[in-house]
């Protein structure tokens, strides 16, 4: 028998496949890119299974349920985050600066690393139960508590509460990256969050003023069934997610006899949603037609900064639900509203790019998608009776974010 034929009828030696060392870390970090995009609801255990490539009783070995796993993920960035506002021993010889400096340094680097996950964090948090809400309230508040007190250590003069407002202020610009897809490499993405982190602990609030009269919640006839039941279908939506509310309870707020009657008005739940959406991109699209008009590219930002944050004063709910539930709203509106979004932001990256030549496009669109969100995150940490953080003050630190020192 020839070699070649002895090698043909010998046994194949049996290829053993060995499961990956960091297997529990790939479904974590592939569970938070799905949960990320598509949504807590928007994403089963077979779903995550079939992206990390192995089968649905393996993935059950790691985690025993989708919450597992959610949870898991999210409580790990907690403690993350709070491992990197902590300090060497050898910080206690530094000067308040470096401090500041080397926690904002690792801040970003976390914030690029698990990017993701920030995604998951900022907008899926409404589904964590309790208890485990507590512990990572908990953990968020160490670390704008550690971070205020070291911009406080460099600037003693300054209150607690705007520490506090500054601190938040960072947070948000930095997380920020997780709510959209722009690219930039690593090193300009640092720079450019790293600029924008030191504007704010540098920044000068305006000091509150006298409390003053919000805008006046106008009550919607009944007669006007269209506009009540989107009225009633976002307050629904911001207080307990898109997938957690019925066509029923829409109906039992606008006080209608029956779900049926909805379907007079709106072919759906998703068909509401689509709506809102499209509101609230009116909103910021028919913004920049009028600020345009100015004379100078620094006016016309300074007017869209001025209209959104009003706007987004006016709405609380709308702007919120604009971000949290973009995942639900239906296929076919998708691409119109992604469209819209890409118009929106070019104009203010345009108008950014003429008022600070220094920056790319891409940087400019990092700092404008920062200043969107950052309304939001305000509005959720402060709200509109703390008087913290008033319309003025909002106004204010978004020009300091977008012109990279107070105006």
């Amino acid at each position: 028998m020839t070699e070649s034929a002895e090698a043909s009828t010998s046994t194949p030696e049996r290829v053993i496949r060995r499961r990956p060392k960091n297997r529990r870390a790939q479904i974590a970090a592939t569970s938070a890119a799905a949960f990320g995009s598509l949504g807590y609801h928007g994403v089963s255990m077979e779903d995550i299974a079939t992206r990390v490539g192995i089968s649905s009783a393996a993935l059950y070995r790691h985690y025993p349920s989708k919450y597992a796993l959610f949870r898991a993920e999210v409580l790990r960035l907690g403690e993350a985050t709070v491992a990197a506002v902590g300090l060497p021993p050898e910080a206690a010889d530094w000067a308040p600066e470096r401090r500041l400096g080397h926690v904002i340094d690792r801040v970003i680097a976390d914030t690029i690393t698990n990017r993701p996950t920030v995604t998951l964090t900022r907008w899926e948090l409404r589904y964590l139960e309790a208890p485990d809400r507590e512990i990572l309230d908990g953990q968020f508040r160490t670390a704008i508590g550690a971070v205020s007190d070291l911009i406080g250590a460099l600037r003693p003069q300054l209150v607690h509460r705007d520490l506090r407002v500054l601190s938040v202020t960072i947070f948000s610009v930095i997380s920020g990256i997780g709510d959209h897809h722009a690219a930039l490499p690593v090193k300009p993405l640092t720079a450019v969050l790293n600029s924008a982190a030191w504007s704010i602990a540098r920044a000068e609030l305006p000091e509150p003023a006298e409390p003053t009269r919000g805008p006046r919640a106008v009550e919607i006839p009944q007669s006007f069934k269209h506009e009540l039941l989107l009225k009633k279908a976002v307050e629904l939506f911001h207080q307990r997610g898109y997938p957690n509310v019925s066509v029923e309870d829409i109906a039992m707020a606008a006080e209608l006899s029956a779900a049926s009657a909805v379907y007079r008005y709106y072919r759906s739940k998703s068909d509401l949603l689509a709506a809102a959406f499209r509101r609230a991109a009116d909103r910021m699209a028919g913004a920049i037609g009028p600020a345009t008009t100015t004379n100078t590219p620094a006016e016309a930002l300074s007017t869209l900064i001025d209209l959104y944050v009003a706007g987004s004063f006016a709405e609380r709910e709308l702007t919120y639900v604009y971000y949290a539930e973009f995942s639900h709203v239906p296929v076919e509106e998708r691409t119109m509203l992604r469209n819209i979004q890409r118009m929106i932001v070019a104009e203010w990256v345009k108008l950014l790019v003429q008022v600070r030549p220094e920056l790319s496009p891409a940087q400019a669109r990092i700092l404008v998608q920062s200043s969107f969100s950052l309304v939001v995150d305000l509005g959720r940490v402060f709200g509109d009776e703390d008087r913290s953080c008033p319309q003025d003050r909002v106004i204010s630190l978004l020009e300091t974010i977008l012109y990279g020192a107070p105006r």
